[in-house]
């Protein structure tokens, strides 16, 4: 795996299982994310297991995180609409964001429409 410029293995690894499946045209992607936004991007959550605690109360075998093709960043107000609208310009097909409380983060995703996991779309936690 190539982890480019901006990041290292053990941000993207499944705080469950140590696991780290990362899809690598997902980081190729978020590579170019993080250079056109010109700031740390602190990555919260990468892959996650299926046995993960968040994954295994999903149904169908887990969310995004399990596919390789996702990650949650930690950023906050300003910061997270430059984020998110760089995300958009570069068609990343899954946005969530969480700007409540103390743990504020966007979700970026790179899956593609399937019965069940509709995309393009843009969520709010």
């Amino acid at each position: 795996m190539n982890w480019g410029k901006y990041f290292t293995q053990n941000e993207f690894k499944c705080s469950h299982t140590q696991k780290c499946e990362m899809n690598q045209d997902f980081i190729n992607k978020l590579n170019e994310l993080r250079k056109a936004y010109g700031r740390p991007m602190r990555i919260t959550s990468g892959f996650r297991d299926v046995t993960h605690p968040i994954e295994a109360r999903k149904k169908n075998g887990g969310g995004a995180h399990t596919t390789g093709c996702a990650a949650d960043i930690g950023v906050a107000r300003g910061d997270a609409f430059d984020l998110v609208s760089l995300a958009l310009a570069m068609k990343f097909t899954g946005i969530g964001i969480n700007q409540k409380g103390d743990a504020r983060f966007i979700h970026l995703d790179t899956l593609e429409n399937t019965n069940g996991r509709p995309r393009p779309t843009i969520w709010s936690y």
